[in-house]
C-alpha cells in the first residue's frame, strides 16, 4: 500500500506504541476530565500536531543531526524534562478549590499536549528507527510514501482519543461526586508526569 510493507502490522504497531502510558496520554486523560470532551479533542489535536512535527523531522534527518550534536540533544532533552516536571509540581501542589493546573479553554489544552509531545527528542529518534521498518524497499514512493504513513498515524491517534476522551468522561462523572479522589487523581498523574520527566532527564 503506497510502498508501506504489512500496512496492517504498520497499524498494529502504532496503536500498541499509543496504548504504552506516557504524558501524552495523561495529558489526554487530564484534559478531559477538565474540560469535557471539547478539552479531550483539543489535546487529541495537540499531540497529533506535536507527532506530526516530530514524524517530518525525523523524515526530513533532525535525529541524524541530533545525534551528531550531543549538546543541542542534551539541551532539548532538559528542556522537554522541565516542563514535565513543573507540570507534576503544579499538580503535586494543587489544592481543594484552587486553580487548575490545566486552564478549561481548549486553545490551552491543544498547547499543553502540544509541548509535551513536542519537548521529548527520544521521538523524533524513535520515529527514525520506526518508519525504515515498514518502508517496501523497492515499491517505496518517497514522500508520497512518507505522507501516507503520517497521515495514517494521526487518524489512529484519533481513533485511540476518541475512545479514550469516551472512557475518561465515564469516569469522571463518578469522581466529580467525590472532590477528595479528584484532587488525589490530579496528585498521581502529578507524579507521573514529574516521573517522566526526571527519567527523559536523566536519560533512562
Amino acid at each position: 500500500m503506497l510502498g508501506i510493507a504489512d500496512y496492517w502490522a504498520f497499524v498494529l504497531a502504532i496503536w500498541v506504541f499509543l496504548m504504552i502510558p506516557g504524558p501524552g496520554n495523561l495529558a489526554l486523560i487530564g484534559s478531559t476530565s477538565k474540560g469535557g470532551v471539547r478539552g479531550g479533542l483539543a489535546a487529541s489535536f495537540g499531540v497529533i500536531a506535536g507527532d506530526q512535527v516530530l514524524m517530518w523531522s525525523a523524515v526530513a534527518g533532525v535525529a541524524a543531526v541530533l545525534k551528531a550534536a550531543p549538546t543541542l540533544f542534551a539541551a532539548v532533552q532538559w528542556l522537554g524534562a522541565g516542563y514535565l516536571v513543573w507540570l507534576g509540581v503544579k499538580m503535586l501542589r494543587a489544592r481543594p478549590g484552587g486553580a487548575a493546573v490545566l486552564e478549561i479553554r481548549p486553545r490551552q489544552f491543544f498547547r499543553q499536549a502540544f509541548l509535551i509531545t513536542l519537548l521529548n527528542p527520544k521521538a523524533i529518534v524513535f520515529y527514525m528507527a520506526f518508519f525504515p521498518q515498514f518502508v517496501h524497499p523497492t515499491q517505496h514512493r518517497g514522500l508520497l510514501t512518507f505522507g501516507a504513513m503520517a497521515l495514517s498515524v494521526a487518524l489512529i491517534t484519533l481513533l485511540y482519543c476518541v475512545i479514550a476522551i469516551a472512557l475518561t468522561r465515564l469516569a469522571a462523572e463518578r469522581l466529580r461526586a467525590s472532590p477528595a479522589a479528584g484532587l488525589w487523581l490530579e496528585r498521581v498523574a502529578g507524579g507521573l508526569l514529574l516521573g517522566f520527566g526526571l527519567k527523559l532527564a536523566l536519560g533512562r
